[in-house]
């Protein structure tokens, strides 16, 4: 079965497109500003740096730095941030400290994937208007949640700017983001996918929910529902703090691997385009997962109420597998033991093998080929 966005398969299918996300919009543009980005490099080398030309496109920019690497990387929560205030206005309960480990998460779990350990954070917080900060409550509680996940990554939180943006941001609430930058020391960690070869296993890490991607398909689908976003998902928690699940920072898991003496070939931060992202490498390479993680119980609620497809709702969701590592086979189960001892779950899914560029996910029956995935 190849993967198809165009037709849902059900005539009352929710896609993403129709909550108001269309990659196939999006990404032309992404890849327009990176070609005009690529001219940009030259204004490194009257510093007497260079930057690293396969890391544009990638998920983190690499510059080389003489004896070691920089990266860096800026990210945004997204629309997350609605459901919080949703189940805020209707239970009284704060997720905020959760919603800023999402915000971090969303930049370093994207920075580590080139092989770089995390420094600084700065954090970007634009309210609809200076009222936001005055219920004391969520204002700590989201930087309790903030200062927490800089701990768990181990970076330094540098600063920030909270700007009161009435007219540009929705009065009532917050528009988080967060920018971060890395070392990669000694040279030998980058991860660009130089190595990445047929016989690397594919190891997948849990995810706890829906991290942050797929939150506007979650927030047109609790407008279906009878009861919004107090449905029951299935295991007595309501929808609304099923998908407010703090995103899991897997940092500590790189660095674990790193201090073990792991070769890392290449990973990827499986968030938008859900497991199209297992493409992300420019090689020509067949990507085959004999075994897919439990789907979390929130998404396979969503999946069932938007009737989703498998091919639908495993290229927009990370149907319970948030990071991928591609690693010697050798190498695999050495890696699953470490994520475990660093409390997350993880699986030897799958194999990279010689052909032609798709994900071939057996146990759904779905393959997505080189034109589902056009990041750059």
């Amino acid at each position: 079965m190849t993967a198809s966005h165009a037709t849902p398969a059900h005539p009352d299918a929710l896609t993403y497109e129709q909550a108001g996300v269309n990659y196939d919009q999006v990404d032309p543009i992404k890849l327009l500003a990176q070609q005009s980005a690529k001219a940009t490099a030259a204004s490194l080398v009257r510093h007497g740096l260079s930057e690293i030309v396969a890391s544009r496109g990638e998920s983190a920019y690499v510059l080389d730095a003489g004896p070691f690497y920089l990266a860096s990387i800026v990210e945004c929560l997204g629309t997350k941030i609605l459901v919080a205030d949703a189940v805020y206005r209707e239970t009284g309960k704060s997720y905020y400290a959760a919603i800023a480990q999402d915000t971090i998460a969303m930049a370093v779990n994207d920075l580590i994937t080139v092989g770089a350990t995390p420094l600084i954070v700065q954090a970007y917080w634009a309210a609809g208007g200076s009222d936001w900060f005055a219920d004391k409550k969520r204002a700590s509680d989201l930087i309790a949640g903030w200062k927490a996940a800089c701990d768990t990554c181990g970076v330094s939180w540098g600063g920030g700017e909270t700007p009161a943006l009435a007219g540009v941001v929705e009065g009532g609430t917050i528009d988080l983001g967060a920018s971060c930058v890395g070392l990669v020391q000694p040279k030998s960690r980058l991860s660009l996918g130089d190595n990445l070869a047929a016989g690397d296993a594919i190891v997948l890490l849990a995810s706890s929910g829906i991290h942050a991607n797929g939150v506007s398909l979650a927030r047109k689908l609790a407008e279906r529902l009878p009861n919004g976003y107090q449905s029951d998902v299935g295991d007595g928690q309501p929808f609304g703090e099923a998908l407010l699940a703090p995103t899991i920072l897997y940092a500590p898991v790189t660095e674990a691997l790193a201090k073990a003496g792991v070769t890392i070939n290449y990973c990827v931060n499986v968030t938008g385009h859900g497991w199209r992202k297992l493409l992300r490498h420019t090689r020509d390479l067949t990507y085959r997962i004999h075994t897919v993680p439990p789907v979390p119980a929130v998404l396979s609620y969503m999946q069932r109420e938007a009737k989703l497809d498998n091919a639908e709702a495993y290229g927009t969701l990370n149907m319970g597998a948030g990071f991928a590592f591609f690693v010697k086979s050798e190498q695999a189960e050495q890696t699953v033991a470490i994520a475990k001892a660093c409390g997350i779950e993880a699986w030897v899914a799958g194999r990279v093998e010689a052909g032609s560029k798709q994900v071939i996910i057996e146990p759904i029956g779905v393959t997505y080929g080189t034109d589902d995935l056009k990041l750059r």
